[in-house]
Order: C-alpha cells, then sequence, then structure tokens
C-alpha cells in the first residue's frame, strides 16, 4: 500500500511538471515573476552561500593538513585535496542539501499559503494556468544556481588558502601548487551538469509539496519539512547516480 501511494505521487509529479510548460503566461507578466524570483532564490541565498563555503574550505583544508603527518608525503597535496574536495563533492552537492533547507522551505510555504488562501483557486477561477504561473518562473530563475555553486567553488577554495598560508600549514606555494596540479577540466563541467539537475529539483519538488497539500497553517509548516527531507533524499540519490555516469 506504501509503495503504491509513492508510486502515484511520483507519477503525479510528472504529470505538473509536464503541466508547468502547458498554456504559458504572457511574457510581460512572466518576465517581473522571473526577475522576483532571481531576487528571491539567488540572490537572497548569496549571503548564506559564502559564508558556509568559506569556512568550510578552510575546513577541509586544516583536516587535511593535520592528517598528513608523514614527512615523506609533499605539503602541496593539501591544496589538491581541498581543489578535489570543494569542486567535486562540497560545492555542487552540500550547498544544494542546504538549499534545499532554505529555498526548498521557502518555496513549500509560499505556494502552500496561496493554496490554503484559495488564491490559486482565484487564478484558475481567472483562466490562468497556476503551475506555470507559479512553478516555471522558479525554474527559470534557477537556471542561474551554477553562478552561485561557481561562487561556492571560488569562495571554497580560497578559504582553505587563507587557513593553510595564515594558519602555518603549508605555504602559500604549496598550496596553489596542489590547487592547480593534474586539473581536469571535465571535472567543473561534470559539476555544472549536477549542479543545473539539481536546480531542477530545487524549484520542482518543494513546488509539488506546497500546490497539492492540504489542510490549513499547521499542514503548511508540515509540508516544508516533508519537501526538505525529499528534495535531499533526490539530491542525494541523483548524487550518486550522476557520478557513477559521467565519472564512472
Amino acid at each position: 500500500m506504501m509503495l503504491v501511494r509513492y508510486l502515484s505521487q511520483v507519477g503525479k509529479y510528472f504529470l505538473m511538471l509536464k503541466e508547468i510548460f502547458n498554456k504559458q503566461t504572457k511574457w510581460s507578466v512572466m518576465k517581473k515573476l522571473i526577475f522576483k524570483e532571481i531576487d528571491d532564490l539567488i540572490i537572497d541565498s548569496l549571503g548564506i552561500v559564502c559564508f558556509i563555503s568559506f569556512f568550510i574550505g578552510g575546513v577541509v583544508a586544516i583536516q587535511t593538513a593535520l592528517n598528513l603527518t608523514n614527512p615523506l608525503i609533499p605539503k602541496y597535496l593539501i591544496g589538491f585535496a581541498t581543489r578535489q574536495s570543494v569542486i567535486l563533492e562540497f560545492a555542487p552537492t552540500f550547498i544544494s542539501v542546504i538549499m534545499a533547507g532554505k529555498m526548498g522551505s521557502y518555496i513549500t510555504s509560499s505556494i502552500g499559503t496561496m493554496r490554503v488562501t484559495e488564491q490559486i483557486d482565484a487564478l484558475e477561477v481567472m483562466g490562468v494556468n497556476s503551475l506555470n504561473y507559479l512553478v516555471f518562473p522558479k525554474i527559470i530563475a534557477l537556471l542561474m544556481y551554477p553562478f552561485v555553486i561557481g561562487i561556492s567553488m571560488f569562495l571554497g577554495i580560497f578559504g582553505g588558502w587563507l587557513a593553510c598560508a595564515y594558519g602555518g600549514f603549508s605555504t602559500s606555494q604549496d598550496f596553489i601548487q596542489g590547487a592547480q596540479m593534474e586539473f581536469i577540466p571535465f571535472h567543473i563541467t561534470y559539476a555544472f551538469i549536477k549542479t543545473l539537475i539539481f536546480a531542477m529539483l530545487l524549484a520542482t519538488i518543494p513546488s509539488f509539496h506546497g500546490y497539492y497539500m492540504k489542510g490549513g497553517a499547521l499542514e503548511v509548516g508540515k509540508a516544508s519539512t516533508v519537501s526538505f527531507v525529499w528534495t535531499s533524499v533526490c539530491i542525494i540519490l541523483l548524487n550518486y547516480i550522476l557520478t557513477q555516469l559521467l565519472l564512472g
């Protein structure tokens, strides 16, 4: 019975995705909605992303340095390990899970509140495709999400360099040599492919939970929690599958 319920929810989700792209809202209206979503979802997330990236990059570098106790292991490996950790996993995946909490709860609660206060029903009565009106601008806004992850990558490595050079774990030259060593450009491509797919999940899964919720104000809070859990689960699962496909 549980499996049937989950499968029906998955089917409902894919039908919702199809409906989002039907019967487009007028461009003059859509343009304003897209800019509002860019401001709410992308610009408002930059502060927390910069803060977390900088300090986690520093922590990764310090942890690596403290574990390289063997004098035969060169110090430039600290820079190499920091770069690989930040670009491959930390920036695209870890930040996306955090954004599932920040963006996801915002999207679910805003659409859920509209459902509770019958604003979505009002849109339907006026002949507007409510899914296109509410969810499509979020998907377009989150096409800028790789830009946020690019900043996260830079600040993570920069934080690692500062922690290493000024914490006395290795010299600045060693860290930079390690950060440039055996660089594979496809790793950046892989990170951005992951990021775009995660952006689609971040826009649609919370919207799904907000749009189809039933009940009152209390249920809006519950829907936000459930949407965070499922967005995180999907991000982690897809991260595994994409890593296997692209790097395996």
